[in-house]
């Protein structure tokens, strides 16, 4: 991420102490993405990222802080950490966020190693595969097998993003759920992404 990208999006960020928002806020600190936990009024603020324990649900708190935004229209991003000793995932948190907060979209899921870990992402945009080497995505082509176990993700994802139009994101009208490891770094590059979506516009 630029420097000029930290300086210019005014970034909050928000969740429960069971979500480690200071740990995420570390790690992007460490990337040159500079955040606040709070700024007080919403209108300061280009884009909230929220924070979510899959395993700890999400209190009412975090989600009267998700609808502060809602009349400014605030880019928001849906972070779920995977927290050891956690027993629920990704997909549990997803469908938390869309139960209490906004409808979600999933740009990318999780690929799990052997013994159930998060490994690696796999995008539904182009089905590329993300493996993270000391916390920087090495990206491939994906198999055959892994093309057919998103497929119809994949199908859902593209016919949102056909119904909300180009630039939907930054408009506050489409709300990314991304998978977020801070040991392995699996997903911090695609957050960042989104944020850097916002400086350039």
């Amino acid at each position: 991420m630029t420097t000029s990208t930290s300086k210019a999006v005014r970034i909050a960020l928000h969740g429960h102490i069971s979500a480690t928002p200071a740990a995420l806020r570390r790690e992007l600190e460490a990337r040159g993405v500079a955040v606040s936990e709070n700024y007080g009024d919403p209108a300061d603020v280009d884009c909230a990222i929220f924070a979510v324990n899959p395993s700890a649900g999400i209190d009412s708190e975090t989600i009267a802080n998700w609808e502060k935004f809602n009349d400014y229209l605030t880019p928001r991003i849906f972070v779920a950490l995977a927290l050891p000793g956690t027993e629920l995932d990704f997909d549990d948190a997803v469908l938390l966020g869309n139960r209490v907060l906004n409808q979600l979209v999933t740009p990318f899921l999780v690929l799990h190693a052997d013994d159930g870990s998060p490994a690696a992402l796999i995008s539904l945009v182009d089905l590329t595969i993300r493996n993270y080497v000391d916390g920087v995505a090495v990206i491939s082509e994906s198999e055959s097998e892994h093309r057919e176990l998103v497929a119809d993700f994949q199908r859902e994802y593209n016919e949102v993003l056909s119904q909300v139009g180009d630039g939907a994101f930054s408009a506050g009208l489409l709300f990314p759920a991304i998978p977020i490891n801070l040991d392995n770094g699996i997903g911090l590059d695609v957050l960042i992404s989104y944020l850097d979506q916002l400086a350039e516009g």
